[in-house]
């Protein structure tokens, strides 16, 4: 399990992160979403322990990660620009991760070689962003780490190897127990993969919640209603978070789990109702507005 406990880290005069609180379960998927700049990469390299907390503490299955090689080594963390040597190859890093992390696996990094379809012996300062990534994508794969830290890695991937990438991720998840923190400024980048989000914002966690629970939570339905005064009482019995009107038409995103608005608008006088599926990013949108944020300038915008 990792811990962030009051965590705050001040580089030169900034201050990147202030009071930062996170707690993930092993086997979790969590997405860190914010804005560029907002202390997703500097919490990512506290947690791997490449920088010192000012104050509070991070812990990895109950040890401090920072000045503990052992607690490290559960650790991966592959940064927006991922560290190569001078003209090494990708053969060249495989020797070198493997001296790092007593887990690497052969036989799944000549699996992933084959899938990605890289050529190992090229010198790695000739591929493209895109080939960067899936070099340290591979690397992920075949060390299997307890912890995998992953910043912007989408960032550059095309949408088959990214589709490659979530499947295998989430079977070294399954597999493995493993425990993954992907950052993104992108929300709609995390849907498809993450278990967890929370939203990173002016050094401080914002919002933290199960995914699954958002999406159980908070409903869109698209309604007609028969009356004026069908219209008014229903709506009264309602928890809205949102409503839009076209006309006769209205879209309304509420709280409340999908069989009760289910039975809720098929006991009503409607001409026409539909419960639809809510994307993460709109459940994100309506969940930070109710706290007097609009994500669309912090993340979107």
């Amino acid at each position: 399990m990792l811990n962030i406990r009051c965590v705050s880290k001040k580089l030169g005069d900034n201050q990147v992160l202030d009071q930062v609180n996170l707690e993930l379960k092993a086997g979790s998927v969590f997405g860190l979403v914010g804005p560029n700049g907002a202390g997703k990469s500097t919490l990512l390299r506290m947690i791997a322990g490449v920088y010192r907390e000012d104050s509070g503490v991070i812990t990895w299955n109950n040890e401090p990660v920072f000045d503990h090689p052992a607690v490290k080594q559960e650790i991966l963390f592959i940064s927006d620009e991922p560290f190569y040597f001078y003209n090494a190859s990708i053969r060249d890093m495989k020797q070198f991760y493997q001296r790092c992390y007593p887990s690497f696996n052969e036989d799944a990094y000549a699996h992933y070689l084959e899938q990605f379809g890289l050529d190992e012996k090229r010198p790695m300062s000739q591929f493209s962003k895109g080939m960067k990534r899936q070099a340290f994508i591979i690397f992920a794969l075949a060390i299997r780490p307890r912890l995998l830290l992953l910043d912007e890695i989408f960032d550059g991937l095309d949408p088959m190897m990214r589709l490659m990438f979530q499947r295998a991720l989430a079977q070294c998840v399954q597999e493995n127990q493993m425990t993954v923190i992907i950052s993104s400024h992108n929300i709609r980048e995390l849907e498809d993969i993450c278990d967890h989000v929370g939203l990173l914002h002016q050094g401080g966690v914002l919002l933290s919640k199960d995914l699954e629970e958002m999406k159980c939570n908070i409903q869109k339905i698209q309604c007609v209603f028969s009356s004026k005064e069908e219209e008014k009482r229903l709506l009264k019995q309602l928890d809205i978070v949102k409503c839009d009107r076209r006309g006769s038409l209205l879209t309304l995103t509420v709280r409340g789990s999908r069989e009760e608005m289910i039975a809720m608008f098929a006991a009503a006088d409607c001409l026409f109702h539909e419960v639809l599926p809510l994307s993460l990013e709109e459940i994100f949108i309506s969940e930070t507005e109710v706290q007097g944020y609009d994500i669309k300038k912090i993340v979107l915008g």
